[in-house]
């Protein structure tokens, strides 16, 4: 058995990572004593001691959520068990061996917690203007460590010191999966004749695209020969799926209060039989709250009843609007609305590792400074990143892409994707839409592997 010493300054902050390190990610049992050690102490049965370094025992008050406590820079460690380096958040990032002891001068605890609780944006002034924090506001920019699940590396660090102290448990096993996820946005391209003529004449006149016009024209008369819209994709999508048995995940939007939502009714019979047909292929049914319910638990419990009203699944999954978030209110609706999961947390101008981490993870309220039910599930890469706000060529992106699925990997984690069904068959999307079935294509073999 694990005996993990603490104190009670921050006690709660500390009992939930510890429970996200040893017991959700690592499957461990383990015990903790609160005592007055001034470091993480954690014993093992051989009596082989591992003392990790306490960045919130070095706090004078019960506030964490400062600027001041943003780090200013970072350390690295590479421990040879491991073979690379390591940023390091708080502490020198330095390990000392002992005969009976391993000294960790690096808080992996609390730079875990940094990175998934994302209290540091919190701090951040600098917003969109959908009131999004922009990934080049963050540490994990600052510092070049974005595109790496650094809470994975401090899992296996804890992983390989424990193993040196001759820890006498298994971890629990994990394997690499594949999530795809669809925001249903706009399910038709027209809705009729006069949508038809009013986007295709706004390509001529206002975005002076004499080639977004003719290919809007051939896309409509392709819809009249075959009955069948542009953005509906939704067969296809499962087609892919179903292929290497993975389950696609739709996310409906159901009312709103903005110019942002409304593209379409929950009731509307057309998007009835899209939700009659993904649940008769046993694919998921998720929310997509509107526009300006991410901080209005009010609104998102209207538009959660109306989608649950016509849903033949319950809706237990989903994801925001515009990912947009607000900490910790989005994730307290998401808790108080019993919610299984959602999969907001990617940044909207940069695909990467928002929390840090390619395990799905329970959350935490920073100002209630209390654990909470819901899982989130980060989001990784969502298509758009690449093409609204980085101007990616099709071979780029794909590589990107691959890059961060490569980093999943290493860790058995989950990679969870966007791709919306309204991301195909536009003159925009045409030369990259084939990258979304590709990728899962060249992973697929290790998905269940």
């Amino acid at each position: 058995m694990i005996t993990i010493s603490i104190n009670k300054k921050f006690e709660k902050e500390k009992r939930y990572i510890l429970d996200v390190f040893f017991s959700d990610f690592l499957g461990l049992s383990y015990t903790i004593n609160v005592t007055e050690d001034d470091n993480y102490t954690i014993t093992l049965g051989n009596n082989k001691i591992l003392v990790v370094d306490s960045f919130f025992n070095k706090l004078d008050n019960q506030e964490y959520i400062h600027l001041n406590n943003i780090p200013k820079e970072i350390n690295y460690l590479k421990p040879d068990f491991l073979g690379y380096e390591i940023p390091i958040l708080y502490g020198e990032g330095t390990i000392k061996n002992e005969p009976r002891k391993i000294i960790v001068n690096a808080d992996i605890f609390a730079s875990a917690f940094f990175m998934l609780t994302r209290w540091e944006e919190i701090l951040i002034k600098e917003r969109d203007q959908h009131n999004r924090v922009s990934s080049k506001s963050s540490l994990a920019y600052k510092f070049n460590f974005l595109n790496k699940p650094i809470v994975n590396e401090y899992v296996e660090l804890l992983w390989g010191l424990l193993l040196e102290s001759g820890i006498d448990q298994k971890r629990k096993e994990k394997k690499f999966n594949i999530i795809p996820t669809h925001d249903v946005d706009l399910p038709r391209h027209w809705w009729s004749f006069k949508d038809f003529l009013k986007n295709s004449i706004g390509d001529l006149v206002k975005r002076k695209d004499p080639k977004a016009f003719l290919f809007s024209c051939k896309n409509y008369y392709k819809k009249i020969v075959n009955n069948q819209d542009p953005f509906d994709t939704f067969d296809y999508l499962m087609d892919v799926s179903e292929k290497y048995d993975l389950k696609s995940h739709f996310f409906f939007m159901s009312g709103g209060t903005s110019k942002k939502d409304n593209y379409y009714k929950i009731n509307h019979p057309v998007v009835l039989d899209i939700i009659q047909k993904i649940n008769k292929r046993e694919h998921v049914i998720g929310f997509h709250p509107s526009y300006n319910a991410y901080n209005n638990n009010e609104q998102y419990k209207k538009e959660l009843e109306a989608l649950q009203s016509v849903s033949p699944q319950p809706i237990k999954t989903g994801r925001e609007h515009f990912l947009r978030f607000e900490n910790p209110t989005t994730w307290q609706i998401w808790n108080d609305n019993n919610m299984d999961w959602e999969s907001t947390m990617t940044y909207f101008d940069k695909a990467g590792f928002r929390c840090g981490v390619c395990y799905p993870f329970k959350t935490f309220n920073v100002k209630t400074r209390e654990s909470l039910d819901l899982i989130e599930k980060p989001l990784i890469v969502m298509e758009g990143s690449f093409i609204t706000y980085g101007k990616f060529t099709p071979k780029k992106m794909q590589a990107e892409i691959q890059l961060l699925v490569d980093q999943v990997k290493r860790f058995n984690g989950e990679f969870v994707f966007l791709w919306h069904n309204s991301a195909f068959n536009t003159k925009l999307w045409k030369p990259y839409q084939e990258i979304y079935k590709k990728i899962i294509d060249e992973n697929y073999n290790n998905n269940r592997s």
